[in-house]
């Protein structure tokens, strides 16, 4: 019985700590990341821009339902990872930027991504950046030191590239 007590104690004394330090990082972040696609702006703007057939191509999109559109613009809800996030864009200049905004304050987290898009010799230049809101001290801790500000840009942009390979 003394091991249990023991247990559980030590587990609520990690929480606490993972807890603390959360509390102490910064609430607001920035990160980026650049790819070569071989793909011109303009097919990448569409590609990016057609948020219906993400489920297709985005294997961490469990489901997307299209929601009206705000403003002219898309918007819609992707369930991630067991997270139903609300999105829309909240910028649309083709054929280099966009941005993508989370639409809720119940999350854990909220911010923007913004896509640049330039002309390369090969196709496009991608520059995707990241300014983002983590509100939960846990998953504060949780993305600085466990898996990262940049984990969510990285498995997009493996998506990306692999879609375009099969196309």
């Amino acid at each position: 019985m003394r091991w249990v007590v023991l247990l559980v104690g030590g587990i609520a004394v990690l929480a606490l700590i993972i807890a603390l330090v959360g509390a102490m990082l910064p609430k607001a972040h920035t990160a980026s990341r650049e790819a070569q696609i071989p793909l011109p702006p303009d097919a990448l703007y569409s590609l990016l821009t057609d948020v219906a057939q993400y489920q297709s191509w985005r294997g961490d999109v469990k489901s997307l339902q299209r929601l009206p559109d705000r403003d002219g613009r898309p918007a819609w809800i992707e369930d991630v990872g067991g997270m139903k996030i609300p999105m829309y864009f909240e910028r649309m200049e083709r054929p280099g930027l966009l941005v993508a905004r989370i639409d809720g304050k119940n999350l854990a987290f909220g911010g923007s991504w913004t896509y640049r898009i330039a002309s390369a010799p090969a196709g496009s230049h991608l520059t995707i950046t990241e300014d983002g809101e983590v509100y939960n001290v846990i998953f504060r801790f949780m993305a600085r030191f466990v898996f990262g500000y940049h984990a969510t840009m990285d498995t997009f942009l493996e998506n990306l590239q692999a879609k375009i390979v099969s196309r």
